[in-house]
């Protein structure tokens, strides 16, 4: 028998931790002192290999300075189909804000003051992309 992969709602929650973690700009070993655990077991629970537990995740909550419903926003209903959870645009948006890049980008972005500028730069980034043309 084949051995299934995460639980979706696991890789969700994971996910969003990691995302948080580096917003703070916090390692994994950091956390995972904070939480008396080895990185490699924060690096699971982020991948959503491991479920986190309810004590652990309001642990986690504590540390990362957010409620725990944070780790769940985003997450579709469970009854909306699959084919239609998979597909959400905000759970790509969700995946990119987890990695160093999509940190970075919304670091930089949100200290734009210029409303304009921000517009502007939307617009170039969806022209190049292909995106939303005018």
């Amino acid at each position: 028998m084949a051995k299934k992969g995460p639980n979706p709602v696991d890789k969700h929650v994971g996910s969003r931790v990691r995302m948080r973690r580096l917003m703070l700009g916090m390692s994994q070993t950091k956390l995972a002192d904070g939480l008396g655990l080895t990185f490699q077991q924060v690096q699971k629970y982020e991948k959503g290999a491991n479920r986190i537990g309810a004590s652990r995740l309001q642990h986690l909550a504590s540390i990362l300075q957010v409620p725990v419903p944070f780790f769940f926003e985003g997450l579709p209903a469970a009854d909306e189909p699959k084919s239609h959870a998979a597909s959400l645009p905000h759970s790509a948006v969700f995946e990119f804000l987890a990695t160093n890049d999509g940190v970075r980008l919304a670091r930089a972005f949100t200290r734009i003051p210029d409303a304009k500028l921000r517009r502007s730069i939307v617009d170039v980034t969806e022209q190049i992309s292909g995106g939303r043309k005018n």
